[in-house]
């Protein structure tokens, strides 16, 4: 091996301790750095290899430590923890922000009429089964039918509370409802999430032991991955759809608003930016990917196959998903 790179380095893990909240926000600013989205398919590749290759031993001539992490990043950035494919690329984590900023900037836009509060209801809760469904934990394929009829549910569910909360707006004040976009999406983020991963309800989610080695599947550690995702994701949206409308509000009362009214959708997306930018990856470090739970809290037969198969295991670790 014609390398000094030690191959005792853990790229397994992530490069900062995920059992603090700035070990992992250090870690998912990595993850979800929008600049990942441009790497063309030859860089994501040969970040592929690097570590792949690291793993099983063999390291490339002349490779440093932070080009190691660095290759990490970048597969992590495009390749499923669980499946090791790569994903679709708006459904990346990198991609929350340019897709975000766009989506958001124009709900909080357009949120007067009913046609454009459907339409962007629509899109934004597409784009988050996509999301959903790149980002779902496990290894286990969804079959066309139920990927359909999870989809048509979620974003259908998600456009009705949308206009639900849309028609109580009519009566509050109009900076109240400018909030309303961020009502919808919240209550939409708790009916599209489990629906786009209600195959792990059902059947649960692989959960390992320390050392990685696979136990059995869980749907109470699937509820328990999906509920800390649901939180992460609305409070991914606090920033970007509540701070945005109270600057837009001062600044439709100016002047210059008034005189260029064109800028009021470039100035809202770019306001949205600048909160997502932070609060993707610092919402997303809310909890750690690699989850845990109790034996305890498993079904009591896969509690009773633990017991039997490795009795010293008290604690399972699940990847709970973004």
């Amino acid at each position: 091996m014609s390398s000094d790179l030690s191959l005792n380095i853990n790229i397994k893990e992530p490069r900062w301790d995920q059992g603090t909240f700035m070990g992992r926000a250090q870690h998912f600013f990595m993850v979800t750095d929008p600049r990942n989205v441009l790497l063309s398919s030859e860089t994501l590749e040969e970040a592929r290899v690097i570590v792949e290759n690291y793993r099983s031993g063999v390291v490339k001539p002349g490779l440093t430590e932070d080009e190691l992490w660095r290759a990490k990043y970048v597969y992590d950035s495009a390749f499923h923890p669980d499946t090791g494919e790569k994903m679709f690329v708006i459904g990346r984590m990198s991609a929350q922000v340019p897709m975000n900023m766009t989506i958001t900037g124009c709900m909080l836009t357009f949120y007067r009429t009913t046609p454009a509060v459907v339409f962007w209801q629509w899109v934004n809760q597409s784009f988050n089964a996509v999301v959903n469904y790149t980002n779902r934990s496990g290894d286990a394929p969804m079959t066309l039918n139920q990927l359909g009829a999870a989809y048509v549910s979620a974003t259908s569910g998600a456009v009705v509370t949308a206009l639900g909360l849309k028609s109580l707006a009519t009566r509050l004040p109009p900076i109240v409802s400018r909030f309303v976009p961020f009502a919808a999406v919240a209550a939409a983020n708790c009916i599209n999430i489990p629906f786009m991963r209600q195959r792990e309800l059902k059947y649960g989610i692989p959960v390992m032991d320390e050392n990685g080695n696979r136990l059995g599947e869980s749907p109470n550690a699937a509820k328990q991955a999906i509920a800390q995702v649901v939180v992460s994701r609305i409070g991914m949206a606090v920033p970007a759809m509540a701070i945005p409308p109270v600057i837009m509000n001062a600044l439709e009362k100016r002047a210059f608003l008034k005189r260029f009214p064109i800028l009021n959708a470039p100035v809202q997306v770019g306001l949205v930016g600048l909160c997502l930018v932070f609060a993707t990856p610092l919402c997303c470090a809310l909890f750690p990917q690699k989850s845990s739970m109790s034996v305890s809290g498993l079904e009591a037969d896969l509690q009773e196959r633990i017991r039997q198969s490795s009795p010293q295991t008290t604690t399972v670790y699940f990847n709970k998903g973004l």
